[in-house]
């Protein structure tokens, strides 16, 4: 009969076990309403850390100098010099040329104007740039602008202005006088140099305190990287010239000689090029300009995010003080 019982009424045999739920909807609730009692009781503590983080902010917001931005735009100069001759050369005379033991190239080199960029990125053109232009007080010891005389003040703890003498206190390996790799890491930060991958367009930009100092530095700028590559192309088309009139020399084959000739008449383009024209490597589409506006810092924001900065550590400091007390 029991048996028979159990198959008559399964459900009596396999219960399900229902757990006791930890808890309700109702005792989340009292939970929200016990943690926005909390708050609201701690309410004046934390509009204090408010307050108190909203004036912090307001002040040093006040005390940041103004910092503003110059830029230039440029277009890579038309390339005409060396690269198509030399390509032309290379398709016509290729192999004669490599029986002989001459390399034409006439493969993709390097971007002339990638490899400005990278130039003007470089430790030794920074190096150069500041000992040669003698920016680095302006660059590592600069403090305020004065608007009314256009003039820099600097820091009086870094650098004597009157006697041109350096006054930093550092532990060796350093020097009171910066070091140009300390320059470098200091000149990286308010420098930029981006190439727009759409048009090509290069834009070179500059930070500083006073506006016609970032001015002046792209210019500069613009300025020493033409040269610096132009030198650098009549250098190596001079070296050129000077091994292709030996290899002239040394040859009677007519063939050859002709290669070497015309050889000679690209590196002469390549110098003529260069010496003609100032703008070598890039031109200059939107000149620099001395900025009327600041370019930072934003002081409103900093205000906004040093506000919202004390609300949010003025509640947590009021709950976990009270939960620190209740468990207690």
């Amino acid at each position: 009969m029991n048996n028979q019982n159990k198959q008559l009424n399964p459900d009596a045999q396999f219960q399900p076990y229902a757990p006791q739920p930890m808890g309700s909807v109702e005792n989340e609730e009292i939970d929200l309403r016990e943690l926005f009692a909390v708050i609201w009781q701690g309410k004046w503590l934390i509009i204090a850390i408010t307050a108190v983080f909203a004036v912090g902010a307001v002040i040093f917001a006040i005390n940041q100098p103004n910092i503003y931005k110059s830029e230039a735009l440029l277009a890579p100069a038309d390339s005409e010099q060396g690269g198509g001759g030399l390509a032309a050369l290379a398709g016509q005379f290729g192999g004669l040329a490599s029986m002989a033991g001459i390399n034409l190239g006439g493969g993709g080199g390097v971007d002339k104007t990638q490899m400005a960029i990278e130039v003007m990125k470089s430790r030794q053109f920074t190096s150069d740039f500041i000992q040669q232009h003698n920016i680095l007080p302006d660059l590592m010891a600069a403090k305020k602008w004065n608007m009314a005389d256009n003039k820099i003040s600097y820091d009086d703890e870094l650098y004597n202005q009157a006697n041109k003498q350096w006054l930093r206190i550092v532990d060796a390996p350093f020097k009171p006088e910066p070091s140009m790799q300390e320059a470098y890491k200091v000149f990286t930060k308010i420098i930029a140099v981006n190439a727009a991958k759409e048009t090509g367009m290069v834009t070179v930009s500059v930070e500083h305190l006073s506006p016609s100092v970032a001015q002046q530095w792209v210019i500069w700028l613009v300025q020493d990287i033409n040269k610096v590559m132009k030198d650098r192309d009549v250098a190596e088309a001079t070296r050129s010239t000077a091994f292709l009139k030996t290899q002239i020399e040394q040859t009677n084959v007519a063939d050859i000689r002709s290669i070497l000739y015309k050889l000679i008449e690209e590196q002469a383009k390549t110098i003529m090029f260069a010496e003609v024209r100032d703008e070598y490597v890039f031109k200059t589409i939107d000149p620099a300009l001395i900025p009327e506006e600041k370019s930072k810092p934003k002081r409103a924001l900093i205000c906004v995010l040093g506000t919202m900065l004390g609300g949010m550590l003025g509640v947590m400091w009021v709950l976990i003080r009270y939960f620190v007390r209740k468990e207690d």
